[in-house]
């Protein structure tokens, strides 16, 4: 058996028993998630997600197990921009709170599809076409610039997004909850719940913000013929462990997003200084031959850009910036 394989069964274990236990013990259907339960499961998965670096160093390397610590950090940080949309989300279709975690669950388990189909088309393109790199790298640079100066007043809607006017279009939606179910009927008729639509978007802009962070998590590991098996397996592993992270990260920072005013903008440098990276890897590769200290680099970079603009955020607050959500006003 090769350590590649070792590995994936490794993951796919743990995957299961911390599924088994979220699914068990956290996802009970109508019990709602307090602050402190919360931070108690989200130190459960970033704990999880720390172990399987230490394994992924032990078992396949320095290198392999810091490509994964930063694509983890990186798609980690992007999960904040995610949380924020999600509140916009529940709170425009008036979901209850003691729903709020198995629709979590569900929406994240479907996202967790989309993106292991996406990443199985992104890695199949780059292994086929290796200049479809250099594509990527355009758009985080693009990304990254315009994510830098977006305006406080681009507001997101959901009832206004394609998703919902799509499902609107094709679907028999009902403008409540259902008690809890996805699917009721009225009058002999099926119908889909406010519920349902909430799962769909959730996964559905959750795959939007993949179009993000798989590129850069591309950008982040050695994507050289020696090293292409670990490189996916760090691409599919870090992302899952972060997807998974999303519903206690949710409880967690409901309450306090308007803390991370310049988060946005430490995350836009991160994934601008990536694009540059996969467009300028030539010219890195004969500057620093040593794969090792690339990802270092990368990694400091990574680090330093979102623990500065979570600092500058907190002593920084800007004005007139929206209040923190509470548990009322979701």
């Amino acid at each position: 058996m090769t350590k590649d394989q070792i590995t994936y069964i490794v993951f796919g274990i743990v995957l299961v028993l911390a599924l088994v236990f979220d699914l068990g013990l956290l996802s009970k259907k109508g019990k709602k998630i307090t602050i402190k339960q919360a931070l108690y499961q989200t130190f459960f998965w970033v704990g999880l997600a720390l172990a399987f670096f230490v394994f992924m160093w032990v078992e396949n390397g320095q290198k392999a197990g810091l490509e994964y610590l930063s694509a983890y950090l990186m798609e980690w940080s992007l999960s904040i921009d995610n949380i924020f949309v999600f509140i916009l989300i529940f709170s425009s279709f008036a979901v209850k709170e003691k729903h709020f975690g198995r629709v979590l669950l569900i929406g994240i388990l479907m996202a967790i599809v989309f993106r292991i189909v996406f990443i199985t088309v992104g890695v199949a393109l780059v292994e086929k076409f290796h200049w479809v790199l250099y594509v990527f790298g355009v758009f985080l640079v693009y990304t990254g610039y315009k994510m830098f100066t977006a305006s406080d007043d681009e507001e997101f809607e959901p009832h206004d997004t394609r998703i919902y006017k799509w499902m609107k279009k094709i679907l028999p939606l009902v403008p409540h909850d259902g008690d809890g179910k996805y699917v009721v009927r009225e009058n002999g008729k099926k119908f889909y719940t406010t519920l349902f639509v909430v799962v769909i978007m959730l996964a559905a802009i959750d795959l939007v913000f993949a179009l993000d962070s798989i590129p850069a998590v591309m950008g982040i590991v050695d994507n050289s013929d020696e090293h292409r098996e670990i490189a996916r397996m760090v691409i599919y592993t870090s992302n899952i462990f972060a997807v998974l992270g999303l519903r206690s990260l949710f409880f967690l920072l409901r309450g306090a997003v308007s803390k991370f005013d310049y988060l946005q903008q430490g995350i836009a440098i991160v994934l601008a200084f990536i694009g540059l990276k996969m467009l300028c890897q030539t010219w890195i590769n004969q500057l620093i031959p040593d794969k090792t200290v690339q990802v270092i680099i990368s990694l400091g970079v990574i680090m330093v850009c979102l623990a500065g603009s979570i600092f500058y955020s907190i002593f920084m607050k800007k004005k007139g910036g929206p209040e923190d959500v509470t548990d009322e006003s979701i």
